[in-house]
């Protein structure tokens, strides 16, 4: 299927070339980080997102995220606000990243940038804009699932890539490869000399759910909904059964009361991710336990590098208020 439809995936990555040789119409006066990938979807682009929102921070600066908002219904800019806002507003993962750095939704990349430097950042992370041309970025970073790797090395719809690997590669300034030891020991790209490796994986954050043995309705409307179902499992959870749904599917009342109605009869516990939890209704939430990852990098070498060289090292914002 994917040799059919080869044509139509080159000119998907032709269309992909003429947008990103556009000239940005924004250059920020604070560096803008872009976190995106050349895969469609579901690589780890929120869990870096959180990671290097907190590792700015703990160098002393004051990172805002920029987001389009994917699935929300406001076109900004808006600063995300929990409270006030739900995932048919802003989307689910402007939800989940408002939890860790001031974070803004805009249909508009170039509008959202303006209006977090206005509100004092000193670093904008793009989320999600790799092929958006409208935004000067200081630093590229993709990232990649490593068991997945490239995937058949076609373009949308002939196989998972927004462009040529090599065209994405080429404009890359770190590729991060997310997966278990094996999968990254077997994901060798060939990288241009601009572009350096880090590797990382998903860990589960303890919550003090006793996961042995427990058995559990798994559910997740995420890119690739069987990446949380092994979690699960390694954690010794008896996943019954899992319930795969589309990315950033909106959970309806009758899908709440089917699965529901099947935990309850079947005894088991329903899990989901915190991408997910977003997106639940306030009453449901409770009925359903959640399950955090964080990324975990192994080397933060190559990234401290490139940021230093942005003057965003700790030394260029020293702590304002010195014990």
């Amino acid at each position: 299927m994917g040799a059919l439809l080869s044509p139509i995936g080159a000119l998907y990555a032709a269309a992909t070339a003429r947008r990103v040789r556009q000239t940005p119409t924004h250059r920020a006066a604070v560096p803008i980080i872009c976190i995106g990938n050349i895969n469609a979807g579901g690589t780890g682009k929120t869990p870096m997102t959180i990671a290097l929102a907190q590792r700015l921070g703990e160098l002393g600066h004051t990172p805002h995220i920029v987001s389009r908002g994917y699935g929300g219904s406001l076109s900004g800019p808006v600063q995300v606000d929990p409270p006030t806002h739900g995932a048919s507003d802003v989307g689910d993962e402007p939800l989940l990243l408002s939890a860790f750095a001031p974070t803004w939704v805009a249909k508009d990349r170039a509008s959202g940038v303006q209006t977090a430097e206005h509100a004092g950042a000193t670093v904008i992370l793009l989320d999600d804009g790799f092929q958006n041309p409208s935004v000067h970025k200081d630093l590229n970073i993709v990232v990649v699932d490593a068991v997945k790797g490239f995937g058949n090395g076609r373009a949308i719809p002939a196989g998972p890539l927004r462009e040529p690997v090599g065209a994405g590669l080429a404009r890359a300034d770190i590729l991060t490869a997310i997966g278990p030891a094996h999968a990254r020991a077997s994901f060798t790209p060939d990288l241009p000399t601009r572009c350096q490796r880090m590797n990382a994986s998903l860990d589960a954050l303890p919550t003090g759910m006793p996961w042995g043995g427990l058995p559990v309705l798994a559910f997740a409307g995420i890119g690739h909904p069987e990446k949380f179902f092994a979690t699960l499992k390694g954690l010794g959870a008896d996943v019954v059964r899992g319930e795969a749904l589309d990315d950033h599917q909106p959970y309806t009342d009758a899908i709440l009361k089917r699965l529901e109605t099947e935990a309850k009869m079947r005894g088991l516990q329903m899990v989901t991710t915190e991408k997910d939890a977003v997106r639940l209704p306030e009453h449901f939430r409770h009925k359903v336990s959640i399950l955090p990852v964080r990324l975990a990098v192994e080397d933060w070498g190559p990234i401290d590098e490139k940021i230093a060289a942005l003057g965003l090292s700790p030394s260029s914002n020293p702590d304002p208020d010195p014990a």
